[in-house]
């Protein structure tokens, strides 16, 4: 990890910017892959599964025995952990039902809002380096809650053709409709564009890698909605001289085992806690299956050491970052001053991983700089907003004339005989 003491502020734009790839060869190749399938539906979809997840799929369905056969392919210790994940991500995302209120403006105004479902959606789930399943509930439990009527699932299968059972069995749990072994690119275009087998979804959720990213960036020009943009995977770790090396070392490996391009940072106030988390770091990392995965990972990740936690919360503001964790002995106050941040882990027990499976928030969320502006995945991703407004004789007489006075000045005459007509009728 690269160790950075004291920056000045005016160093730290540079700090928080993230690495750039050049990914114009990319686009390109995800633009083709998008109209191919949208040319030729299953047939596309099949030839590239063939080409890059090297398997011949006859049907793109997972069938109903597969869905059987997982059950027994797991244990009963992971099934009783994904129900009590998927009750605890239940409950969260449950208490976030919208309310809906009337509100009258003037009298004889009323207006309120209602919240409806998005009929389909289509959440992808990798399964490439690692089987994604908690994704699952992640993305399908609040799908569920919100009344989505069709929640389509797509993961790529393994070179027998098989979806590893843990999604399986997730998917069941989590109340999933359909399931299709379609990966990567030709995932996002067989639910933006629907094919023979595959329906087309109105909003398309899920993480993936660079290519499952620009497919989801270039459908939602003009097909599909999408939950967010996003980058690789990022946490950011604040600590003082009270934090734990060991738990600090954890919570930064286990973001970057996640892939190559994933960033870990530690800001801290301890030249101590530097030297020993490096220590730390070392150990741990040498008993990871992962071990070169995360490797690399440290090779673009940061150590910062500030002057006070004051400076490391806003350095952490301007940094934006996906997961944030808080190993200080003063969490709850520098919890009041986080601006920017996907979710937040409070304390030392809080690891960055009990909110990826089981805590019950939820994990789909804002990387790249993002949370600046972007919230992740909650309930309120899978519904709109529909407002009504509904006036009375009085309400014309209440805001009628506001109406043509401003439809007026701004030279819509059909907007003011709108209003006007309604007026005249009441005298």
């Amino acid at each position: 990890m690269n160790i950075i003491k004291y920056p000045a502020r005016k160093e730290w734009a540079s700090i928080v910017e993230r690495p750039h790839l050049d990914v114009t060869e990319l686009n390109q190749t995800v633009a083709n892959v998008l109209a191919d399938i949208r040319q030729r539906g299953d047939e596309a979809v099949k030839g590239y599964e063939l080409k890059f997840d090297h398997v011949d799929l006859d049907t793109l369905a997972v069938s109903d025995d597969e869905m059987a056969d997982a059950e027994s392919k797991i244990s009963k210790q992971l099934r009783e952990a994904i129900e009590l994940a998927h009750e605890n991500i239940q409950k969260f995302h449950e208490s976030q039902r919208f309310r809906s209120k009337k509100v009258e403006t003037q009298p004889g105004v009323v207006c309120w809002q209602k919240s409806v479902a998005i009929e389909k959606v289509g959440l992808y789930i990798p399964g490439g380096t690692a089987p994604l399943f908690s994704t699952v509930l992640m993305l399908a439990t609040p799908a569920k809650i919100a009344g989505c009527k069709e929640i389509v699932l797509c993961t790529p299968p393994d070179r027998q053709g098989c979806v590893n059972p843990a999604i399986l069995v997730a998917a069941r749990v989590a109340g999933v409709n359909r399931i299709f072994k379609i990966g990567g690119v030709q995932a996002i275009g067989a639910m933006a564009y629907g094919t023979e087998s595959v329906p087309k979804v109105y909003k398309i959720f899920g993480p993936g890698n660079q290519y499952v990213m620009a497919a989801k960036q270039q459908v939602s020009l003009h097909d599909v909605a999408i939950d967010m943009p996003a980058g690789p995977s990022e946490v950011c770790v604040i600590a003082d001289d009270m934090a734990s090396p060991e738990f600090v070392a954890a919570d930064l490996l286990s973001q970057a085992e996640h892939g190559v391009d994933s960033q870990v940072v530690l800001i801290t106030t301890s030249h101590k806690l530097i030297d020993d988390v490096q220590q730390e770091v070392d150990r741990q990392l040498d008993k990871l299956p992962r071990k070169e995965i995360a490797q690399r990972a440290l090779e673009n990740s940061l150590i910062i050491l500030v002057r006070d936690l004051k400076e490391a919360m806003e350095l952490s503001n301007a940094y934006a970052p996906e997961h944030l964790v808080l190993q200080t002995s003063n969490y709850e106050e520098m919890a009041e001053r986080v601006v920017n941040a996907g979710s937040v882990f409070l304390g030392q027990y809080a690891c960055e991983s009990a909110g990826d499976y089981a805590s019950g928030t939820n994990h789909t969320l804002p990387t790249h700089g993002y949370a600046t502006a972007y919230n992740g995945v909650n309930l309120d991703s899978y519904s709109r907003k529909v407002t009504f407004q509904h006036l009375t004789d009085e309400g014309v007489r209440s805001i009628g004339r506001a109406v043509e006075l401003m439809a007026e000045a701004e030279q819509l005459d059909a907007h003011k005989n709108a209003m006007t007509v309604r007026i005249n009728s009441l005298k």
